[in-house]
């Protein structure tokens, strides 16, 4: 209404006066009316942030919690500002809620979050990387810790399997531990949930940030468990969501998982000559004596390996009121594997809901719950491309399955048969929650309590036709096989926090935290396995249909509670001069009396060198910050009830007649106690340009101290071994992070992102040995991994391999007396004994990369969107496992494609690779052919997005809709046999780093997807 309408309407004066009035009214209503919100930034609540009524002088500050209220006219806009913030601009319009998200002006004034709150990264003491929710976003994956690959630095993490739902190796700083966990701890929502989380119970889209802390200041905070890096994840909530309107958002991909690079192995007729050749050599009868066309030609990888698709499709529903804010989701994940027979199936739904129930109080819960359908694989890369020969049939000539292999006179698994016959699969249901109450009796002050209690019940079935081809080969029937193992874990944590905050004189700021957290944990398992089943009909499902004289039982119980009280102590002078003091008490039921307890302290500082008079109107840095810190951390280490003795079964005869018994399988020790490691860092920030580049710097050093070691100990004892804490090791290196705002205009953006770490790891001490020697594959012995003082954790060792043998003179000539042959390898004497043993060992290198680092490029231009990504490790080595079979042994397996250069009588004799069948006569040690650099370079992600004009185009129903398409795993440039350099053959294990063994391979992944937003 306007006052030329108003005079019109009402033509006289009295009626004029009366609609003036109206008018006056309607604006000072208009004026008066109530708008509330919340304004947060990274996800977490902005206190102090200022609401101004733009072009007046009406406006307000946020509270504690983010929140503020405003009487503005509807035509009005408010202007919502915080210091390293971009303000934003709204038109008020209709809207009572306004809730605004602020973006950083730049990456020093990011809010991170750290353990139990969060703060400004500018305000950081210590050392604490970042990953968001866009980058998680931008590669598409299975498990949030992928996400982490080469985009946090100091944090190595290595996808040892392609298998559906495999998880990753990770190292933030290296390896504290030789026997314990080296694996950094998880907190989830502030839910610890250890080490050995399944993060296949998580869904990447519910994500909004992770943060890695990696040095004593941030991980003090968590004692015990904190020496090997805190991983926390934070999920999403309602704020931020744009209006107290529910926002929903739907994310949809379709995916096609392609074989990788296949290693270079003989063809077929290439087998067949080394085959015989071995077989010639040997004076042994030619396996394959006719024409190579005369017998089959079956590529095993291709029939045990093939492209697999990956289905995903989430929808959230998210928003906020002025009191009540809410997130929940429901997920669907089906992947199958490249390896046929293996898959993954999850179904995960997320409910978080925060609630203000008045100004003093608020509560809340989060809630995962998931379930996992898991096939394991009936078959395996490695026996596919390396276990079969291509000669092996697939079928009998009545068409069953083959199961007997000629060339070795033996019976030998089929996959395919395996795969059509067999069952093995893993059920998985788990319940992640927690609730939250806090209570702010005063605006400085938040008490705060919440417990979490988390249920996890697994179930694996396996079983074993009686109809398999190996058994009815050699007309063993009636032994079929099947075992189902159920293990439920419960558990619960409690933790209360008081915090307060308070600013005084003028340059002055205190935040002090302390709290006392409590949790408990049990696991039961209990398996039942049967044998001599004669029937397929009931599987898995009918234990007792099957000879009750083979029947094993097995179940086991173990748990283990944690009591720990903390504090911490920020303060601030002038907003320059930072500091920072943490302290944590752990007790730990898993020692004994008198090593219960530790307590775990830490201090840091930081100076702000931009704020300084003299820095003022310098040009260069906007800027600059030096921290520091030093303290110590534990890591637990042990299993529950390893200071106790062991019981195992000794049966004895009385009478006659064999009686079970019991007796002491090795011996307690109630001295154990924590690892513990001292930790230094030093740090510069800086960021140049307006903002535009940021880089930071960190060195550090860490000395992991007490290692527990298996210790040898007097045989009138009655063991030969004992779990002691001896030993100490060290960790040293450096991190980079450069972040660049190359381009910005209204229409174009280029942003760079570059990672670079590098690491250390040295043994200091074995408790007074130079060396232990550990086997890490039977098959191979000892000999090939050793813990050496002064070298990293583990060391590959062996004889150097040094070429063939030309002639038997020159055999005579070197005075060997071990046996050798003309053709056949030589491997280095060292000590002069005349023999190749373990005594002329050298160190052939180490899994730990010189330097780990990743470089991505992310470009936009108007509605496209486009980012690919490196990541790579440099100076790291691998030992290949297969090099024993498929190079030097016998041609009953199939060899590596180099053995085409052999040595042959004749034809080759220059070669420096042994002939086939040498293996019949010399020995092969562990040697300087096994160990191939894994230095790699990959290119991990291609995104290409289209974001629709939504606005322009008239949909007034969505927010944003997103195309994209995106390629993971593309290329890779590796020079191992087996090309890549990432798989492991032993998973997580400490010592058994960087041994290859054709593991299930990382397939490449092409994604199509929609993300759109209602």
């Amino acid at each position: 209404m306007n006052f030329k309408t108003t005079l019109k309407k009402f033509p006289d004066i009295r009626k004029t006066w009366i609609g003036a009035f109206l008018l006056l009214l309607s604006m000072a209503t208009a004026s008066a009316q109530s708008v509330s919100g919340t304004v947060t930034a990274d996800g977490q609540p902005l206190p102090g942030a200022t609401v101004l009524e733009k072009g007046t002088s009406n406006g307000t500050s946020t509270d504690f919690d983010g929140n503020f209220t405003i009487n503005a006219g509807s035509g009005a806009t408010l202007v919502i500002s915080y210091i390293g913030y971009n303000a934003q601009e709204i038109a008020v319009g209709n809207q009572t809620q306004i809730n605004v998200e602020l973006i950083a002006d730049n990456k020093l004034d990011e809010v991170v979050v750290i353990g139990y709150g969060t703060q400004r990264k500018s305000d950081l003491t210590g050392s604490v990387s970042s990953v968001s929710a866009e980058d998680i976003v931008s590669l598409p994956v299975s498990r949030v810790d992928q996400a982490l690959q080469g985009r946090a630095t100091g944090v190595q993490v290595t996808q040892a399997s392609g298998a559906p739902g495999a998880g990753t190796v990770i190292r933030v700083r290296g390896g504290n531990s030789i026997t314990g966990s080296n694996e950094p701890l998880w907190v989830i929502d502030g839910i610890v949930v250890g080490t050995n989380f399944n993060l296949n119970n998580l869904n990447s889209n519910d994500i909004k940030s992770i943060e890695v802390l990696k040095d004593a200041s941030s991980i003090a905070i968590y004692g015990s468990r904190g020496a090997n890096g805190v991983v926390l994840v934070t999920t999403k909530n309602g704020r931020g969501s744009g209006s107290s309107k529910p926002q929903v958002s739907v994310n949809l991909y379709t995916s096609s998982q392609m074989l990788p690079e296949i290693p270079d192995r003989l063809n077929q007729r290439e087998q067949i000559e080394f085959t015989n050749e071995s077989a010639d050599f040997r004076s042994a009868a030619q396996p394959f004596p006719n024409d190579p066309s005369t017998y089959p030609d079956n590529d095993w990888v291709d029939l045990v390996l093939g492209p697999a698709p990956i289905y995903n499709a989430d929808i959230s529903v998210a928003g906020a009121s002025e009191n009540v804010d809410y997130y929940t989701s429901f997920n669907y994940f089906k992947q199958d594997g490249i390896v046929k027979s293996s898959g993954l199936e999850k179904y995960i739904f997320r409910a978080n809901l925060d609630i203000k129930l008045n100004d003093k109080v608020k509560t809340g819960f989060r809630l995962n719950y998931s379930r996992l359908e898991q096939d394991n694989a009936l078959a395996s890369f490695s026996q596919a491309a390396f276990g079969i020969l291509r000669t092996q049939p697939v079928y009998n000539d009545d068409g069953t399955y083959s199961g007997f292999n000629d060339v070795v006179g033996s019976p030998f698994s089929n996959p395919l048969a395996n795969m059509a016959l067999n069952t093995n699969e893993t059920f998985t249901n788990n319940l992640l929650a927690t609730v939250y109450l806090e209570y702010s009796p005063a605006p400085n002050w938040i008490i705060r309590t919440t417990f979490s209690p988390e249920f996890d019940n697994t179930k694996r079935n396996i079983f074993n036709s009686s109809q398999n081809p190996a058994l009815l080969s050699v007309g063993d029937t009636g032994q079929g096989s099947a075992s189902v193992r159920t293990t439920n874990r419960n558990g619960w944590n409690n933790e209360n926090t008081i915090q307060y905050q308070t600013d005084f004189g003028e340059n002055h700021s205190l935040t002090a935290l302390a709290g006392a957290a409590f949790q408990k944990s049990a696991t039961e398992t209990v398996e039942a396995e049967a044998f001599g089943i004669t029937s397929d009909a009931t599987g898995f499902n009918n234990l007792g249909n099957s000879d009750p004289t083979r029947a094993v039982v097995n179940s086991d119980y173990n748990a283990f509670q944690i009591a720990s009280f903390f504090g911490r102590l920020n303060y601030s002078y002038k907003d320059k001069y930072l500091l920072t003091l943490v302290g944590r008490s752990d007790g730990s039921s898993r020692f004994a009396e008198g090593n219960k307890y530790e307590f775990y302290p830490s201090i840091a500082g930081a100076w702000k060198i931009s704020e300084e008079g003299f820095m003022q109107n310098q040009g260069v840095f906007q800027d600059l910050k030096l921290r520091a810190s030093y303290g110590k951390s534990g890591n637990q280490a042990i299993e529950p009830y390893r200071t106790l003795g062991l019981l195992t079964d000794a049966n004895t005869t009385l009478n006659g007649v064999e009686v079970p018994g019991r007796t002491l399988g090795r011996p307690a020790n109630p001295n154990l106690k924590w690892e513990t490691t001292n930790s230094f860092d030093i740090a510069l920030e800086a960021s140049f340009f307006g903002g535009r580049l940021f880089t930071e710097f960190n060195y550090y050093y860490k000395k992991t101290e007490d290692l527990l070691l298996d210790v040898t100990i007097p045989r009138q004892t009655g063991f030969n071994s004992q779990l002691q804490n001896v030993g100490s090791l060290q960790n040293q290196g450096w991190e980079l992070l450069v972040n660049s705002t190359n381009i910005s205009t209204s229409d174009f953006n280029w942003n760079t992102v570059l990672t670079l770490s590098a690491n250390k790891n040295e043994i200091l001490d074995l408790g007074g040995k130079d060396f232990i020697d550990i086997v890490v594959d039977p098959i191979i012995g000892s000999g090939n991994t050793r813990l050496i003082v002064g070298e990293a954790v583990p060391s590959f060792t062996g004889v150097r391999y040094l070429g063939t043998w030309k002639s038997q003179d020159e055999i005579d000539a070197s005075g060997r007396t071990d046996p050798q042959v003309v053709g056949g390898p030589i491997f280095e004497d060292r000590n002069g004994d005349n023999i190749s043993s373990t005594e002329d060992n050298v160190v052939l290198g180490s899994p730990f990369p010189d330097i780990i680092f990743g470089f991505e490029n992310s470009f936009s231009y108007k509605n496209w969107d486009f980012s690919f990504y490196f990541q790579g490790t440099s100076g790291n080595e691998v030992y290949n496992l297969n090099m024993r079979n498929n190079y030097f042994n016998r041609g009953e397996t199939v060899k590596f494609g180099d053995i085409r250069d052999r040595w042959i009588e004749g034809v080759n004799e220059t070669s420096n690779i042994q002939r086939a069948g040498a293996d019949s006569v010399t020995n092969t040690p562990s040697n300087s052919e096994y160990v191939e650099d894994g230095s790699h370079i990959r290119l991990k992600n291609v995104r290409l997005a289209y974001n629709f004009p939504v606005d322009k185009m008239g949909l007034s129903g969505l927010k944003n809709a997103t195309v994209y398409f995106t390629g993971t795993n593309l290329w890779l440039i590796s020079n191992t046999r087996l090309i890549d350099p990432e798989a492991n053959a032993f998973g997580r294990s400490n010592i058994a780093q960087g041994y290859l063994s054709a593991q299930y391979p990382n397939p490449k992944v092409i994604t199509l997807g929609l993300n759109v937003t209602f």
